[in-house]
């Protein structure tokens, strides 16, 4: 394989970063959106500026160093009370991971975990799985392929998905061994709505149908995993900027036949996810699987090694779910009590995420729907009750007493 076998979906390289560049810079669209980000700046000075930035930047990785770092930077000093970072002891900071993780937000789980590798001196960034709902303008889809992101298709045949799966598991067994780089993947295809993480089979399937060992063996699952070498990533929100978002399209879900997202959706959840208050933040990696699968029984059955292998990974995630006193508050809410009180919220946490609950509950109000708010409020409350109720499961093995 060479990588020109991928140029429909892989990032740009090095020599075609220039090149993309400049044409972004003749971009009509492109150029409208940077005028809103420096409106006092007349197009030809702002466009210098951009070469001037450019400068020096040879691989994608340059580029999200200069351009992507301080703008994540100015996004969480913004928009969050802080991110903290956990990984464990003795990692290996030089080798090549698949960091594969529950989905808070878009665009910006992979920021983040980007940004927190290049902090703790990771030797490499990731090159990030987006779908392509999202590239819906020609400039976006060019950014992105130069910060790093490669195609995941939506929306197709199962003829084209088949095809499209096996392209995509081929060039991610690529990355990580030829290339040398780290890839970041979500755990499922779009965000859990209610916040219950779960790791999608078809995700494992997918890993797997790309690897070729060279030997003509290449459906020896545990071997195309290690080929992968996945390490869990919890992500945890105090917040979630789109909880509202979710909660309506729950009730449109219920309420209206046939009711799909449409890019407009997909455009306001990214601005909302994005520039949100999310409150804490935590990323938590969790230790490489490759030493769990030599633990594995090889000659289990397919379905049975996935769904044994989705599972660690649930219970990776879960496990190191940072939680706060707003999971706590939702939970008793929705059994009815006020167990944890005094112990893990006080009587001001809970009146001050009841107003928030409100607030959020009254910004699902727009022209044609009518909020369900019992309804909106359950829902809400669920997501932040999920997280919880899936680490006290980890931590005792069973939901008694829980819900």
């Amino acid at each position: 394989m060479t990588i020109h076998d991928f140029d429909e979906i892989r990032p740009y390289n090095a020599e075609e970063m220039p090149v993309v560049f400049e044409e972004l810079l003749r971009d009509r669209q492109f150029n409208a959106m940077m005028k809103g980000f420096l409106p006092w700046l007349p197009k030809g000075i702002r466009n210098g500026v951009l070469r001037l930035l450019m400068k020096g930047i040879r691989t994608p990785q340059d580029f999200q160093v200069r351009f992507m770092k301080p703008v994540v930077k100015l996004e969480i000093w913004k928009c969050t009370k802080g991110l903290t970072f956990g990984y464990p002891e003795g990692m290996d900071k030089g080798k090549r991971y698949l960091f594969m993780s529950n989905h808070r937000d878009i665009v910006l789980d992979s920021a983040f975990l980007d940004l927190e590798l290049y902090n703790n001196n990771f030797v490499k960034t990731c090159e990030i799985g987006i779908g392509d709902n999202l590239l819906i303008y020609p400039w976006i889809k060019k950014l992105v392929r130069m910060n790093k992101c490669f195609t995941v298709r939506r929306g197709l045949t199962a003829h084209e998905m088949m095809r499209s799966s096996m392209l995509m598991s081929r060039y991610i067994h690529y990355a990580v061994n030829e290339k040398d780089e780290n890839i970041w993947i979500a755990q499922r295809e779009g965000r859990a709505k209610d916040s219950d993480d779960r790791t999608q089979d078809s995700v494992l399937k997918m890993f797997v149908m790309g690897y070729d060992n060279g030997n003509g063996n290449d459906n020896n699952i545990i071997e195309a995993l290690k080929h992968l070498h996945i390490a869990p990533l919890t992500i945890s929100y105090e917040y979630d900027p789109c909880d509202y978002l979710k909660a309506k399209e729950f009730q449109l879900k219920r309420d209206v036949a046939g009711w799909k997202k449409t890019k407009q959706d997909d455009l306001d959840n990214m601005k909302t996810g994005i520039l949100g208050k999310k409150g804490r933040v935590h990323y938590e990696i969790s230790p490489c699987i490759d030493d769990w699968l030599d633990t594995l029984d090889a000659s289990l059955p397919k379905k049975e090694l996935f769904r044994l292998v989705a599972e660690h990974i649930d219970r990776e995630i879960h496990s190191r779910y940072k939680i706060y006193p707003c999971n706590w508050i939702a939970l008793d809410e929705l059994k009815g009590s006020n167990d944890n009180c005094g112990r893990h919220y006080t009587e001001k946490d809970k009146a001050e995420f009841d107003k928030y609950i409100e607030g959020r509950i009254d910004k699902t109000q727009t022209e044609g729907f009518t909020p369900d708010r019992a309804y909106l409020r359950e829902r809400i409350m669920t997501m932040y009750a999920n997280p919880l109720r899936n680490k006290l499961i980890c931590a005792d093995g069973s939901a008694d007493g829980i819900m």
